[in-house]
């Protein structure tokens, strides 16, 4: 890990994809389903594209996919992404990185924890279900819930927790954006699916938390 400083926290704010686990591989042959049935096969989304487009509002994600497509098209593709969505992970689960149950519920003993995510709404529960961490984070949040984004949310949660001096564990230059945002510390997990520049601490793999909190 990076930066030997220790961190003083008293709240741990974590991202799902890229930061808790990888379900592109999963969403890949879920939103291909979907473009098939909205006749949209000469489009494709792969694994790698995925990865580079999660943590972006789910339009955005969809205008990058569809690009020329009408509002209309991109408007039916919508629920059927979250309807395969949910129907592909939760039948095969996403990957967790290593060391990242063993490692939250150290963290959990300490401090509070929980989710920020720009996913749809049911995402961060069903995560939850399929890894068996539930017990492990106190409050989540995402924009179906609020009507909001990443930065907001971050300041929702810890408004709601009390939270007075938060970390946001995140993987992407839109996290460190957010995080910029809302006046809150950036963790890079540069093990996920993006780079950050000049992130206030990064780690190498989730249990470098340990050494650092």
């Amino acid at each position: 890990y990076i930066n030997m400083k220790k961190i003083d926290t008293d709240g741990i704010i974590f991202d799902i994809d890229g930061t808790i686990w990888n379900t592109t591989f999963v969403v890949e042959k879920a939103w291909n389903r979907a473009l098939d049935e909205c006749g949209l096969s000469n489009h494709h989304v792969s694994a790698k594209t995925l990865q580079g487009l999660f943590g972006l509002p789910m339009m955005d994600i969809i205008d990058a996919i569809l690009p020329g497509e009408s509002l209309e098209k991109k408007l039916e593709f919508k629920p059927l992404c979250y309807k395969y969505e949910d129907e592909y992970i939760n039948r095969e689960s996403g990957t967790l990185y290593d060391g990242m149950v063993e490692t939250v519920k150290k963290l959990s003993e300490k401090y509070p924890l929980f989710i920020v995510s720009n996913c749809q709404g049911g995402y961060i529960e069903l995560m939850l279900e399929k890894t068996g961490m539930k017990p492990y984070f106190k409050d989540f949040t995402c924009p179906a819930y609020t009507d909001k984004f990443k930065a907001d949310n971050i300041k929702i949660i810890c408004e709601r927790n009390g939270i007075k001096k938060p970390l946001y564990i995140g993987d992407t230059k839109m996290d460190a954006d957010a995080c910029k945002e809302a006046n809150v510390p950036i963790c890079f997990a540069s093990y996920g699916f993006g780079t950050v520049e000049d992130p206030d601490y990064t780690i190498e793999k989730i249990s470098d938390i340990l050494e650092l909190v």
